[in-house]
């Protein structure tokens, strides 16, 4: 073997690697060294909120959620306190049959329960919220480590299915969804707070620490809403969507001299403390975000156009034979053609045939301009989310066929609340009063859009319509002088009138000497055979109009006298 090729006399390694390995290793205790200085030194908050991490918890303390009261005092909406279950998923400890006891406490499937468990990547979890206190008390009796409660707070509405569209509803976690919960999120909510603490490995607190926040309440909601009414409007509502086989209803009461919203009641509805089967037509608060077409319930506007550009007065004579009104290719009819009629009998005997001739006497920009200043075309901004416009189109683009069947409340959509509100300027001399849904400390001022001695006429006509001879003797009310006008109109599906849908309304005031409320109902696709506006929607408004009156102590302006409805054959029917 040669001297260069044995191992024990080969040269050493070379001195260079050495001491690279050198620079390595001091090159890495300096960095070491480095970051312990900088997380130590210079950036102390890091290594302490990691050190917190482990023990310190901010835990949220929710607010007390404003009660909803009605104008009364009367609780509308609540909240309750309950438990709520939750677990730190490495905390928690199962003995045997522990799994199988909690999910039937919980009444959650075992295998749902067992998911939540095991997830490792979280330090918290709910496993059921909201539950009720014995079901919090059994959870407790089982003794599972890790599992633990807190209290949380659940909307309660004791008017059920009365109100359901009109205060909506909350989330679990107390966010209002629809409704009056909704559009006064900001007062009711009120704003969380914090709390500091240290906690065991068991998550027991053992300490507070300072920088905790006290909760802001939420504020108290008062309505205008009458809960005595109410009960009575939904009631009467239900009883004539039921009896004519509707497919769906509205109602809304208003008070006449305020503007307040004192009852508001839509079909179908939902119960909201318990919306396991809650559906979207349920939802729907028809009153507010629906339009329709109103038929002759439009027709006192027409008439009051006119009788404020002086084309007319209640006396006018308006020829209506032969009961036809022909305009390029469309024909206008009336039910009962009746020859020559006043200006007061085209509304009393609903003439769709007068009032489009009336309508014919205006500049389409005069009839529009009413339209506007009632409020039609615009939200009446009571603070429901979603409230609808309606639709009026531009007076510029009108045909002559056009501006005659809006005058009869065809051609043109609103809702029914918009359409109860136009009707206060016949109640308050002309002047449109802005509506409420909270309760007023005061009658708020109106805006004139008529003359008073228009809005007086007007009224007077409204009081023959419901009297014998015209198309709403069954609006009438023992004691009381009403006057309202009477509504039925056909439905549109996919571009044109269905010939067998309709939609029946009646919009009035009483008392008509004075008025105080104003009652608008609407009933969608009666069924039952019936579906004039007076022979479905105007009884309704008797006995809702009835009851109000009398609870709110208004004393009678007329005769106590019992109320003589004409027979079947002899009643008069609103022109469609």
């Amino acid at each position: 073997m040669k001297f260069a090729e044995s191992p024990v006399l080969a040269p050493p390694l070379p001195s260079w690697r050495a001491r690279a390995v050198l620079v390595l290793v001091a090159g890495a205790l300096a960095a070491l060294g480095g970051r312990a200085f900088y997380l130590q030194g210079l950036n102390r908050d890091f290594l302490q909120a990691k050190g917190e991490s482990r023990y310190s918890r901010v835990l949220e303390l929710p607010a007390h959620r404003g009660r909803i009261l009605d104008r009364n005092g009367e609780a509308l909406a609540i909240s309750t306190p309950v438990k709520s279950i939750w677990a730190i998923p490495d905390d928690v400890t199962l003995a045997r049959g522990d799994l199988e006891r909690a999910a039937a406490a919980l009444d959650v499937p075992r295998a749902e329960l067992r998911k939540r468990l095991a997830g490792a990547d979280r330090d918290f979890v709910f496993l059921k919220r909201q539950v009720p206190p014995e079901v919090a008390d059994r959870v407790a009796s089982l003794g599972i480590a890790g599992v633990y409660q807190s209290t949380e707070y659940r909307r309660y509405y004791p008017g059920g299915e009365a109100t359901a569209q009109l205060l909506g509803f909350t989330s679990v976690d107390e966010k209002g969804q629809e409704g009056v919960e909704l559009g006064y999120e900001k007062v009711l909510a009120g704003h969380p707070g914090t709390r500091r603490v240290i906690k065991d490995r068991r998550g027991q607190v053992v300490e507070d620490l300072k920088g905790s926040r006290p909760a802001q309440e939420g504020e108290d909601l008062i309505l205008a809403l009458d809960s005595r009414i109410q009960s009575i409007a939904y009631g009467r509502l239900r009883a004539a969507v039921e009896r004519n086989r509707a497919r769906a209803g509205g109602i809304v009461v208003l008070d006449a001299v305020t503007g307040e919203l004192l009852a508001l009641a839509n079909l179908p509805t939902y119960n909201p403390n318990n919306r396991n089967s809650l559906s979207a037509s349920a939802l729907r608060n028809r009153a507010v975000v629906d339009t329709f077409e109103p038929g002759s319930t439009l027709k006192p506007f027409s008439i009051a156009a006119a009788l404020e550009a002086h084309r007319v007065s209640p006396r006018t004579p308006i020829q209506t034979a032969p009961g036809t009104l022909t305009i390029g290719p469309a024909t206008i009819r009336d039910a009962h053609p009746a020859g020559e009629l006043t200006v007061a009998q085209v509304l009393q005997k609903s003439s769709n045939v007068g009032a489009a001739k009336i309508a014919l006497m205006l500049r389409p920009e005069y009839l529009w301009s009413l339209f506007e200043g009632v409020g039609f075309g615009h939200a009446p901004e009571l603070g429901f989310p979603g409230e609808a416009n309606g639709k009026v189109r531009p007076y510029k683009t009108w045909k002559p066929i056009e501006q005659a069947t809006m005058s009869y409340g065809h051609g043109i959509s609103v809702s029914l609340m918009q359409l109860a509100r136009a009707y206060t300027i016949f109640a308050r001399d002309g002047a449109l009063l802005p509506l409420s849904l909270a309760k007023r400390p005061a009658p708020p001022a109106g805006q004139p859009v008529v003359a008073p001695a228009t809005a007086r006429a007007v009224r007077d006509m409204l009081e023959l319509a419901v009297q014998p001879g015209g198309t709403g003797p069954r609006a009438q009310i023992m004691g009381y002088r009403v006057a309202g006008k009477t509504g039925t109109a056909h439905k549109q599906e996919n571009g044109a009138y269905a010939a067998d849908k309709y939609v029946s309304s009646f919009v009035g005031l009483a008392p008509a000497s004075n008025p105080r409320l104003i009652v608008a109902v609407m009933i969608d696709e009666p069924s039952a055979g019936e579906y004039y506006g007076g022979s479905v929607a105007a009884p309704v408004f008797a006995e809702v109009m009835s009851g109000a009156l009398r609870l709110l102590g208004v004393p009678p302006d007329a005769p106590m006298r019992p109320i003589e409805l004409p027979s079947p054959s002899a009643e008069i029917r609103e022109s469609v």
